[in-house]
């Protein structure tokens, strides 16, 4: 089991087996003096755990290098990478050898501060526009989670943010909700097909193990990681993949299977060619779970995250199931 898994094991059985009233925010109050525990979305505190690394002790990214594609050797062929297409600006590659250790990265693209992000946890990837009002926002890795997924935080407020949601959870920005930007997960072969002249992250100076999982085998494990809420209906495997657009689910089990699917106003696309970050040591030797796309009826991209089952579940859990091949949905 990787070393940052048993650190996270070791802090949430040590809060198990801590008083109730550890549960609350009294016990942060130290670590996070700016936050405004007062204001929060937060019906049951024992729903926010430690996973394992402080405050910062995954280090957030800001203002990061970039290489033009074709200078770019490190990267094999099926490794998964957010690909951020923005007009007025050359596509830009952020390789999940690099987010799987720093989960945020802050940049800016066509004069958009945006914040990529990717919860290895819940494989939730989304991308954020950081402006709310006339503020700029810098995010940082808060070193807790909810429902096994990330939360955030920004360094101006000190507000605590749900990473798959993109909403303030706790402090000022409580019930403020981040604009999601059409962005998507493709595999790096992809991406150099599309975008030749496309720019892809550098890697960064850190003394990390990039390239390699620390996660060895999560996505094919009997139950997801401090997680301890309610599986998906339907049968549904918690790990089993599921395309999110917004608060309807279809599991990558069907779309592998069809292909191409025409529903609810979308055109979504299935191709083989993309490693699973989760699955083996390497994570460009992954398993295939290929390549997803989402367009409208216009055909332009919309915004979407590849997370977990039991993470939908979890933040949608009246969200709509799109399972059978004539597109019926079902309610949980």
């Amino acid at each position: 089991m990787p070393r940052l898994i048993l650190a996270a094991l070791a802090a949430t059985l040590a809060l198990s087996a801590a008083p109730a009233a550890t549960a609350y925010p009294a016990m942060w109050e130290d670590e996070w003096p700016r936050t405004d525990f007062d204001k929060s979305a937060i019906d049951d505190w024992s729903e926010i755990i430690s996973g394992g690394p402080p405050k910062d002790g995954i280090p957030a990214l800001s203002d990061p290098e970039f290489l033009p594609a074709d200078a770019e050797t490190r990267l094999s062929p099926r490794e998964p990478v957010i690909t951020v297409a923005i007009e007025g600006a050359r596509p830009r590659a952020y390789p999940i050898r690099y987010l799987m250790w720093h989960e945020i990265v802050n940049d800016e693209v066509a004069d958009i501060p945006i914040a990529v992000t990717f919860c290895p946890l819940c494989n939730s990837g989304m991308t954020f526009d950081r402006r709310v009002g006339d503020r700029v926002l810098w995010f940082g890795v808060s070193g807790k989670l909810r429902n096994s997924d990330m939360i955030m935080y920004d360094r101006q407020t000190q507000s605590w943010w749900q990473q798959a949601v993109g909403r303030g959870i706790v402090g000022r920005m409580t019930g403020v909700e981040l604009k999601s930007l059409p962005t998507w997960m493709e595999s790096w072969k992809a991406f150099r097909t599309a975008h030749p002249d496309g720019l892809v992250m550098d890697e960064p100076s850190y003394s990390r193990a990039y390239g390699q999982n620390p996660y060895r085998n999560y996505d094919s494990a009997r139950e997801p990681f401090l997680y301890d809420g309610e599986d998906p209906p339907h049968g549904i495997d918690p790990l089993v993949r599921v395309l999110r657009v917004g608060g309807r689910a279809w599991p990558l089990t069907r779309l592998r299977e069809e292909g191409r699917i025409t529903e609810a106003g979308l055109t979504i696309t299935w191709q083989s060619g993309q490693a699973s970050a989760l699955d083996t040591a390497s994570i460009g030797q992954g398993r295939d779970v290929g390549n997803v796309r989402v367009r409208d009826g216009h055909g332009r991209d919309v915004a979407h995250d590849l997370m977990f089952a039991f993470a939908f579940h979890a933040f949608w859990p009246d969200g709509e199931w799109i399972l059978g091949k004539d597109g019926a949905a079902s309610a949980d």
